[in-house]
């Protein structure tokens, strides 16, 4: 049985974890804008921060399972604080030299790359310590951990509106560190590895060939991870660019989307008995789906219509990763160690496309954001045909409390 500390810590960095994620994205308006306060970046530039994030988030999910293995779980965790820790002290590094563009911008490509190794270690790994802390409840714990997750994502953008309206918008990266350094200290001291089961620790299911359906849970989180990050890295430019709000209003729409994120993951853990996971992940991509559509079709002017859509799209992002992860460790349980670390990689994979590629479908193909959400009802359609099918595994019903 795990610790009350170690659960404690688990789900704790989870809320950290989150925060710092979120915190480049919630600055966009910081990174493009042209004042005194702004870095000039272009929308090609800052949708470029995002790729040295995405391969090394890659990178680190891949090779996770394999560390742990070797290393023990608990300093694959560690590891991933560190980094995330490195990664809000070059961007605070970045604030004092933003005048001079291509020295910030460079520091600013390796917080983001530092930032994808600590997600890439810690995200996968409180997920399969999750699991294993309550063998019992997996998708519940599961759920909860990213609820969690998704509660310091909900946070990020309020805080930089905060720093913002004070004027020290660096306060953010400050208090991520320190949360992360006090994590740190409090975590070192646990034995995490010995309070939880073998799984985390994985096995010989790594290095044996990857099952064919494991490919199929892959393609879900991968167009997952197109589909959220549309919302999640594009809301604010999109609610300042195509509906002219302003930079408070697109600080707010970004806290609704993973505010639903966060509200959707505990409705669905408290509603499994009576609305079961499977249905959920059925009717999610669905609600995505209309968001998407919703956001192609809304008038210039109208913020307070993009607030709802973005909440909307939060709702129907919200429980999907998380069962996915649960549901693959539940049917490939020869590779349950390494399944969450396999979808994070994919789920990034999708994060890179989406991050990247609508810079240039801007700047190259003039494309307006307002078709760019459009088009991107395609992936979510996609994700619903694989839903149906990732259900429907020979050991796709959770354990009940």
């Amino acid at each position: 049985m795990a610790q009350r500390s170690e659960i404690a810590a688990v789900y704790l960095a989870g809320v950290v974890q989150g925060v710092a994620l979120v915190t480049f994205p919630a600055a966009s308006a910081v990174f493009t804008g042209a004042d005194e306060y702004g870095y000039g970046l272009s929308s090609t530039e800052y949708g470029g921060m995002f790729v040295p994030q995405a391969i090394t988030a890659i990178t680190a999910s891949l090779l996770g399972a394999g560390l742990a293995r070797r290393l023990g779980a608990k300093r694959i965790y560690l590891l991933g604080l560190l980094a995330n820790l490195m990664a809000m002290a070059l961007l605070i590094v970045s604030s004092l030299v933003m005048r001079q563009h291509a020295l910030a911008y460079g520091l600013l490509l390796v917080a983001t790359a530092s930032l994808g190794v600590g997600f890439g270690f810690t995200v996968p790994t409180l997920n399969t310590f999750a699991a294993a802390f309550f063998p019992q409840r997996v998708d519940r714990a599961v759920l909860a951990l990213n609820a969690l997750l998704g509660l310091g994502t909900a946070l990020a953008p309020l805080f930089v509106a905060l720093f913002v309206g004070l004027g020290i918008w660096w306060g953010l990266p400050v208090g991520v560190a320190v949360a992360i350094v006090a994590l740190l200290l409090f975590s070192r001291r646990l034995p995490l590895n010995e309070g939880a089961p073998a799984s985390v620790q994985g096995g010989a299911e790594g290095r044996s060939r990857l099952p064919a359906r494991f490919w199929l849970f892959a393609a879900f989180a991968l167009v997952y991870g197109v589909c959220e990050t549309i919302n999640a890295n594009w809301a604010s430019l999109y609610m300042t660019k195509e509906l002219g709000a302003s930079a408070t209003m697109a600080s707010l729409a970004l806290t609704f989307f993973w505010g639903s994120v966060t509200a959707g993951r505990i409705l669905f853990a408290v509603i499994e008995k009576f609305f079961p996971p499977q249905r959920s992940c059925q009717l999610l991509p669905w609600v995505v789906t209309a968001a998407l559509v919703g956001a192609a079709l809304l008038p210039k002017g109208g913020p307070a219509l993009g607030i709802a859509t973005f909440a909307l799209a939060g709702l129907g992002c919200s429980a999907l990763l998380p069962l996915a992860i649960s549901f693959g460790q539940q049917q490939l349980p020869r590779m349950a160690g390494s399944v969450a670390g396999g979808l994070i990689a994919f789920y990034q994979i999708g994060y890179g496309i989406a991050a990247f590629g609508v810079g240039p479908l801007q700047s190259r193909a003039g494309l307006d954001l307002n078709v760019i959400f459009g088009a991107t009802t395609v992936v979510a359609l996609s994700m619903a045909v694989l839903a149906v099918f990732v259900v429907r595994g020979p050991q796709a019903t959770p354990t009940g409390p």
